[in-house]
């Protein structure tokens, strides 16, 4: 057995003896797994921007540099490397919008959070009462039925204190009259965004960031790419009524739900009232899925 133990080495040496393999070790094995998942969520983060046109545009300029090296053309080589720094800097410019997207999306993320127990507070009595669920179900769908338009931004855990100082202050409690008022034509108010916090309304004609999300259809208009925009910047509950149709939808979390019934409204806002809030020590990019969802009609 043993003679034939040190045949099988022998004739292992001779043949693949110049064969050099690494040691492995389990770092090793776990810093391939973030390395992975990082450069898979960056590639997923630059389809979904205008970074996508930029990268094939750099893949056209490399092959022109790859060339000009392989033919020692010294002027294109000399403009290249004199360029490359400015470059870089006009890149982080020209993308801060979608760099600080993503940043905010680093800072909320909740990847570690079924893997390790961290310190949480529950937010007791939820963020607002069911008498402000029923207010903004009823101010929705009798403003649908009226078509007349509305975008209602209800504050989840980021403060949305920025878009509140771009309307004008109200700070009153949530009732369905007061959002019809509101949102009925030729008012002062009508225009923009109501926020939401708690119940209480604090802000309308509020101004809010818009969706670059090229998934979105293109039949949408300014009020839905805003309401998208507005979750995709933070964890707000967007309700959107269309002025057009006056079909009702719900963007949250970067995702749009058109054309909802009351009962989807209603467990949407149930689930964004009883969110327990809870302070992470440690943080993880998770990665967000972009799609514009309908629902069944």
């Amino acid at each position: 057995m043993r003679q034939i133990v040190e045949s099988i080495r022998a004739i292992g040496d001779r043949y693949f003896g110049w064969v050099s393999m690494p040691m492995i070790l389990w770092t090793d094995v776990v810093e391939i797994i973030i390395i992975s998942f990082l450069l898979y969520h960056v590639l997923v983060w630059i389809k979904n921007t205008r970074a996508w046109s930029l990268l094939r545009g750099i893949v056209i300029i490399l092959a022109f540099v790859f060339l000009a090296a392989l033919f020692d053309m010294t002027t294109i080589l000399w403009i290249a490397k004199n360029v490359t720094g400015i470059a870089v800097t006009a890149l982080l410019i020209v993308f801060q919008p979608e760099l600080r997207k993503a940043l905010e999306q680093l800072g909320r993320s909740n990847v570690l959070s079924g893997l390790v127990q961290f310190d949480s507070t529950r937010v007791t009595g939820g963020l607002f009462s069911d008498k402000t669920i029923d207010e903004l179900i009823r101010a929705s769908y009798e403003m649908g039925k009226a078509k007349t338009g509305a975008l209602i931004v209800v504050q989840n855990k980021d403060p949305l204190t920025e878009y509140e100082l771009t309307g004008i202050l109200i700070d009153a409690l949530v009732t369905s009259q007061l959002l019809i008022n509101i949102f009925e034509h030729n008012t002062p108010l009508h225009d923009g965004a109501v926020v939401i916090k708690g119940n209480r309304i604090v802000a309308a004609t509020c101004y809010l960031p818009l969706s670059d999300n090229m998934e979105l259809s293109k039949e949408l208009g300014t009020r839905h790419r805003a309401g998208v925009g507005i979750s995709e910047a933070t964890d707000s509950l967007t309700i959107i009524v269309s002025e057009e149709t006056g079909r009702v939808s719900v963007a949250i979390g970067g995702e749009l739900h058109r054309n909802i019934d009351a009962d989807f409204l209603r467990r949407k806002l149930e689930v964004l009232q009883s969110k327990t809030v809870e302070e992470k020590k440690f943080i993880f990019w998770k990665g967000r899925s972009r799609n514009e969802t309908k629902a069944d009609e």
